[in-house]
């Protein structure tokens, strides 16, 4: 298998609502609308998220972001009523996180300090 492209998925019991949140969390709307239960964010060239309403398609889940300050993304999203949980002080990186309104955890942190050792 040589994979193309990979996009997070997360179910949102309300799209409307959740698009709206995720918005706001990543600063401009959804690139596309594939169909009425689905809209996608294109992040990276390889990478998207996206949103669902289908369990089918989607299920519970988590996501990292890596950002290069986790404290200008917590100061920009306390603008606009998200707020981050403390800073955690991780091996590689600084870690914030926060539950959307369905209850998935979203972490942000800064790249790695260093690389991970090899698996």
């Amino acid at each position: 298998m040589k994979p193309q492209k990979m996009y997070a998925a997360l179910l949102t019991s309300d799209l409307a609502a959740a698009e709206g949140w995720y918005t706001k969390l990543l600063g401009r709307g959804p690139d596309n609308r594939p169909m009425d239960t689905l809209v996608q964010w294109e992040l990276f060239d390889q990478a998207g998220l996206a949103l669902s309403a289908d369990d089918e398609i989607a299920g519970r889940g988590v996501m990292f972001l890596y950002v290069d300050d986790v404290a200008a993304e917590r100061r920009r999203l306390h603008a606009l009523g998200i707020a981050l949980g403390d800073d955690i002080e991780g091996d590689y990186s600084t870690l914030a996180q926060v539950r959307d309104p369905d209850g998935n955890l979203l972490t942000l942190a800064t790249p790695p300090s260093r690389p991970f050792p090899p698996a």
